[in-house]
């Protein structure tokens, strides 16, 4: 994309009344959008949802005053540009009929083949949710997925974090222009998120972090990623905003069962009670459901000499090695477990090199 085709896409945006989805109508009708405002006004009025006021702003001089403004920033500040029918642009936010125009991104963003994930929840999130994130991400790492939150406070930092301590790559949607850092005590991640992964928005320079945006923001969340989780969060939220909209996009949601009596796992048991979201209690549940090819995206799987076994999976492992190929659902009866614990136990198995998964849910000791 030339400067001179981001600069007609920034006016563009600037028109008032025009919107992602207009925006996209406009530019598939008349080639580009330089060609929108070179394109008669009775062509332009012959497009469906176009009426005179519209075509009144598109003759609005000042747009390509504050196009100008803008593109100055995004040159003297590296931003990256992301155009909705380029290459560079996430390939599941191009299938969503509001997804952004122009994404503005900062940092070492490669999500080129990537498994993409979104964590979300509340920001008041408790230690029953931090161990959760923790103990997700932590079994989730040898698969290399690409964590993305809102870099809020609560869930959305914490699970930055621990991608971050996972050597993952890690992506801060922002609610802003990439000019500023909200809430402002985050700003001493970003270098690190930046080095791991970084941020993206659709907002200018001249965007602050205003209430309406954040659903704004929440879409990209969602519509960017393979799933989106909920931690922990209460009956009302806007993780559940982003679990609704995902939904909408026809992704997977997942939610984290919590007590009845625990606040902030209502708004998760009602995802889950309502069949909006999966119920997730291990990184097993969502490997499976999103059948997610662990032997082909991980390194080949080779037993280790001194591997370390707790007694459960000792005694999966010791099963295995007898009775040979056996399905999960007859693993679980046989060795007295819950359908939900073996699924867990196996994908930590795995991981540790000691059993391989097998077509039609079989699994063999190694």
């Amino acid at each position: 994309m030339t400067d001179q085709d981001l600069f007609h896409l920034l006016a563009l945006q600037q028109v008032e009344g025009v919107g992602d989805i207009m925006a996209k109508k406009l530019i598939n009708h008349c080639g580009s959008a330089e060609a929108v405002f070179n394109t008669k006004t009775s062509q332009i009025a012959a497009i469906d949802g176009i009426g005179s006021t519209l075509l009144r702003n598109l003759k609005s001089k000042s747009v390509f005053e504050k196009a100008e403004q803008e593109l100055n920033f995004i040159k003297s500040n590296e931003i990256n540009v992301a155009y909705f029918q380029d290459e560079n642009y996430p390939d599941r936010l191009k299938h969503c009929i509001d997804g952004p125009v122009l994404l503005f991104t900062s940092g070492n963003i490669d999500l080129k083949n990537k498994k993409i994930i979104s964590i979300v929840g509340t920001r008041q999130i408790t230690s029953y949710g931090m161990e959760f994130c923790r103990k997700l991400i932590e079994d989730l790492a040898p698969l290399d997925p690409v964590i993305v939150s809102g870099f809020a406070y609560g869930v959305d930092i914490f699970a930055h974090q621990l991608a971050m301590d996972n050597n993952l790559q890690t992506i801060g949607v922002v609610a802003h222009g990439l000019n500023q850092i909200y809430p402002k005590p985050h700003k001493k991640y970003v270098a690190k998120v930046e080095q791991n992964g970084g941020f993206m928005t659709e907002f200018w320079s001249s965007s602050n972090p205003d209430k309406e945006n954040f659903v704004r923001r929440n879409r990209i969340v969602a519509g960017i990623s393979e799933a989106t989780i909920v931690i922990e969060s209460a009956e009302r939220g806007g993780s559940l905003i982003t679990a609704n909209m995902a939904n909408d996009y026809n992704r997977d949601v997942f939610a984290v069962p919590g007590r009845t009596t625990d606040k902030y796992s209502q708004g998760c048991n009602n995802l889950i009670k309502t069949q909006k979201a999966n119920l997730l209690t291990s990184a097993a549940d969502l490997v499976y459901i999103l059948n997610w090819d662990i032997e082909s995206k991980t390194k080949p799987v080779q037993k280790q000499l001194f591997v370390t076994l707790d007694d459960d999976e000792q005694k999966v492992y010791d099963y295995l090695l007898k009775n040979g190929k056996e399905l999960l659902d007859i693993i679980a009866l046989r060795c007295d477990f819950p359908i939900y614990k073996i699924s867990g136990m196996l994908l930590n198995m795995e991981l540790k090199g000691v059993i391989r998964p097998l077509p039609g849910k079989l699994f063999e000791a190694i």
